[in-house]
């Protein structure tokens, strides 16, 4: 796992989306995690570490570090597929831990590793309940090139 920095176990919603096989790079109070359900080519998934329900329960600090877990995770994102745009979306309505999902938005189909994905909600909202097939397998092909594009 990137960044080699040490945080509490796993909270609930890191768990569900994989944590630690899919976290890409950790910090101090966020961590970065492949998002297994690929609604577009390097959908991810940012989960802060504090025990915190509501987004304004999280400390100064982490709010701090959110600015360049981003700053990171948009160089890493374009240096590895070229978005056109990027969403983030924290809906916490079935997983309440503090999360957001980070939505690569492409206007054409994106091509990695010989397989094509698509962004079904392009224009317009991402289309989370669409998932461009990936196994296990796959899944650590993105996020190995995503870690190789990290700055």
């Amino acid at each position: 796992m990137g960044g080699g920095v040490d945080f509490p176990e796993f909270n609930p919603t890191m768990r569900k989306f994989g944590a630690p096989q899919t976290i890409i790079r950790s910090f101090q109070y966020w961590s970065v995690m492949l998002r297994p359900a690929q609604a577009t080519l390097g959908a991810l998934v940012l989960a802060a570490h504090e025990p915190a329900k509501a987004f304004s329960e999280l400390s100064p600090a982490s709010f701090a570090e959110l600015h360049n877990v981003t700053t990171q995770i948009e160089r890493a994102l374009a240096k590895a597929f070229q978005y056109d745009k990027i969403n983030y979306l924290m809906l916490m309505m079935v997983d309440p831990d503090v999360h957001f999902h980070v939505i690569p938005r492409y206007a054409e189909p994106q091509y990695f590793a010989n397989q094509a994905f698509s962004d079904a909600g392009w224009p317009a909202v991402p289309h989370l309940g669409h998932v461009n097939a990936t196994d296990a397998e796959f899944n650590q092909l993105i996020i190995d090139h995503i870690r190789s594009c990290w700055l």
